[in-house]
């Protein structure tokens, strides 16, 4: 068999199932094999943006990583923002990037790029395949290694020759290492700061926000009167009734710094110390107060629920009841406000529902609002490079085998960095509602003027204004296939949203806010 035929077969030996792909000339011969060995999941995206944000999305929810498929370094360097949001998500990816056959290479052609600098950017593992008898071998050590927990992201770099050439083998698949072990010192030490200080904030990341790390801080949290807070960029976490009322780190710095101060001692759970996302004039970088000691009960390569389990344990912590959210609220009605958004979210999403979160500044407010709502997981930007709310919500669909709503809450300005998702879901038939929240600037931008101490003008405002000419969205989805409507209303909103909600395809609402 020829070197492309090997690598398909040993991705799917390794239990990589989905290829998420926006490929070119140099990878046609893994997309013929992609044809001949059957088993492989392809998933087309129109940009390769799209392409390695639906890889994101994908593991969050199956929990094991896709491939991609990328042309070569320019396709790479599309792909890179949402990869970088990966990376800060955890998430495990196996990115295959084609390249230059070696012979070609030395000549310079004009796609050829520095492929391998690049991709250390964003990988935690690179290499390039230089022999066709080995590159079954080298996808099993991608595969492993993107699947080293939490995830990371893997990228191999595949020469066009490499690919064509007879003599692959299929690799044999290797298990992942098991997360380093928890320190039992580290338990015994939070546990002594949790008995002797009532000054104590346990900060949750990773997994630790999902539903058995949660009930377990909350254990712990009851049992000694600490606070538990979320760290702001966590990128996935279990929401709603049955779940604690967790908020995040904001994201502010006026607001985090209050919210910080009044602990002195934070417990790290597979958390960092918070820090702000920019450096202000006049203000700190850090967003707790200077004389905080921190104590790191699990890092973010360990398994938090492991740590958890221990510290209940040390503490004779008991088990107990998830608070009452209250009762479900009803719809709000009326001009749009994030408020009553969030309300309305709350009010009608379906059980066990996706909520894939590129809000930005609207949306800060949300998770006050959405306590009460049936129990969902919530997806955030993790990294901050704007434009993967889209591509993640439509590989959420696939990691969830299209078997739960996705609810994709949008800024318009950051959804034109990857509106050609919609096509991919049009085309894959996704159960994804998107509301666009269209106030037609990056707003965003607008607060942190404030924040950074600028002046704007007449010609700085303007580079912030998407209102001139104003974006259509409802001819947009359309123009993806994408069914789609316009709200000025709560109201409208609502109706739209219920609609949407029992059609086994997508659906855009453009909520003018």
């Amino acid at each position: 068999m020829n070197g492309a035929k090997s690598l398909v077969q040993t991705l799917l030996a390794a239990g990589v199932g989905t290829c998420f792909a926006n490929p070119g000339t140099s990878e046609m011969h893994f997309v013929a094999a992609l044809d001949q060995v059957p088993g492989m999941k392809c998933v087309l995206g129109l940009q390769e943006n799209v392409v390695t944000g639906m890889a994101d999305g994908y593991y969050r929810l199956a929990r094991k990583p896709a491939c991609t498929l990328l042309h070569c370094a320019p396709g790479l360097a599309n792909g890179m923002g949402n990869l970088h949001n990966a990376r800060r998500a955890r998430s495990g990816i196996v990115n295959i990037v084609g390249d230059q056959a070696t012979h070609h290479r030395p000549h310079d052609a004009p796609l050829t790029g520095d492929t391998t600098g690049m991709a250390q950017t964003v990988s935690a593992w690179v290499h390039t395949s230089t022999r066709t008898a080995d590159l079954g071998r080298d996808a099993v050590q991608a595969v492993r290694a993107a699947s080293t927990h939490p995830g990371q992201i893997a990228t191999l770099i595949l020469p066009a020759d490499v690919s064509w050439q007879e003599g692959g083998v299929v690799g044999v698949p290797i298990s992942a290492p098991p997360p380093p072990a928890i320190d039992g010192g580290a338990i015994d030490g939070a546990a002594r700061i949790l008995r002797n200080h009532r000054d104590v904030l346990i900060l949750l990341a990773g997994p630790a926000v999902l539903a058995e790390g949660q009930a377990l801080a909350w254990r712990i949290a009851q049992a000694t009167g600490a606070a538990v807070m979320a760290s702001y960029v966590t990128a996935h976490l279990a929401r709603g009734r049955g779940h604690m009322q967790l908020e995040r780190v904001p994201y502010g710095m006026d607001a985090a710094i209050k919210a910080l101060d009044p602990f002195r001692n934070i417990i790290l759970v597979n958390a960092v110390p918070p820090v702000g996302f920019f450096g202000y004039p006049g203000m700190p970088s850090i967003q707790y107060h200077p004389q905080t000691r921190f104590h790191t009960l699990s890092r973010p390569d360990q398994d938090p629920v492991e740590a958890l389990e221990g510290l209940a344990t040390a503490l004779g912590a008991p088990q107990v009841a998830m608070p009452d959210p209250g009762p479900r609220p009803d719809p709000a009605r009326g001009a749009p406000t994030p408020e009553g958004l969030a309300q309305t979210l709350a009010a009608l999403m379906p059980e066990q529902a996706i909520v894939s979160d590129e809000s930005i500044s609207y949306g800060r407010g949300f998770y006050r609002l959405t306590h009460a709502a049936p129990a969902h997981d919530w997806l955030r930007l993790a990294g901050g490079a704007i434009g993967d709310g889209m591509p993640v919500a439509t590989g959420a669909a696939l990691g969830a085998r299209k078997q739960r709503r996705v609810i994709n809450l949008q800024a318009d300005g950051s959804a034109m960095y990857s509106l050609q998702s919609l096509w991919t879901q049009a085309r894959e038939q996704l159960p994804v509602t998107t509301v666009i929240l269209s106030n037609r600037k990056y707003n965003i931008l607008i607060g942190e003027y404030q924040s950074v101490g600028a002046t704007p003008g007449a010609t700085a405002m303007s580079m912030l204004d998407l209102g001139n000419p104003s974006l259509g969205w409802v001819q947009l989805a359309n123009g993806m296939g994408v069914e789609a409507a316009r709200a000025t209303s709560l109201d409208a909103c609502a109706d739209l949203m219920k609609a949407s909600f029992g059609k086994p395809a997508p659906f855009v609402i453009e909520l003018m806010i």
